[in-house]
């Protein structure tokens, strides 16, 4: 074990620890332990802004009608390029390499991974054409029209309550004869 600091006062006496020193070098410790965080953090938005950029002639080419994409940056603890409601791109674990991905109800897919932008800016465009034939699909095709359910034929109330009479009658009669065996 270390022996305790000694002040050079008082030789044999611990030299007593400041909290207030020990508080200023934690929070030293957890600047620098930040700072390489946030810088992380910039270089992913940064390769994410670069692969957005790399995105606008694709986005030019889509019809202003059409707006199924939602496309831009989020900033959060994990950056993301949106490019609709359930896909969007994060870097991957090194930092460099692309992800794309879907979320489905299944849970997420990876549609492509790669370090290299032109890749992924070529699954996007096959993403976005995907999308586009299925919405033209949804707005095309009308939906099959039901045939009309055939009414039933009113039943009569008659029959039933005929039934229901002749069945507590003879229930009345069966109780009735056990009642007179029981007796004798």
């Amino acid at each position: 074990m270390s022996e305790p600091e000694t002040s050079g006062t008082h030789p044999g006496q611990p030299r007593p620890v400041r909290l207030r020193d020990a508080l200023l070098r934690a929070r030293i410790e957890a600047a620098d332990r930040t700072g390489v965080v946030v810088d992380l953090r910039d270089a992913e938005v940064a390769r994410l802004e670069i692969l957005n950029d790399a995105l606008d002639p694709l986005f030019a080419q889509v019809p202003d009608r059409i707006d199924l994409f939602d496309r831009g940056i989020s900033q959060g603890d994990t950056p993301r390029l949106w490019i609709d409601v359930v896909a969007h791109i994060v870097m991957g674990r090194d930092k460099r390499m692309y992800r794309f991905v879907q979320d489905t109800r299944f849970g997420r897919i990876v549609l492509a991974e790669s370090h290299d932008t032109a890749a992924i800016v070529e699954a996007v465009t096959d993403y976005v054409a995907r999308r586009m034939v299925e919405r033209e699909r949804a707005m095309v095709i009308p939906p099959e029209p039901q045939a009309p359910a055939a009414e039933q034929p009113a039943r009569s109330r008659f029959w039933p309550f005929v039934f229901g009479f002749v069945l507590g009658a003879a229930a009345l009669f069966g109780f009735a004869v056990l009642a007179a065996l029981r007796s004798w």
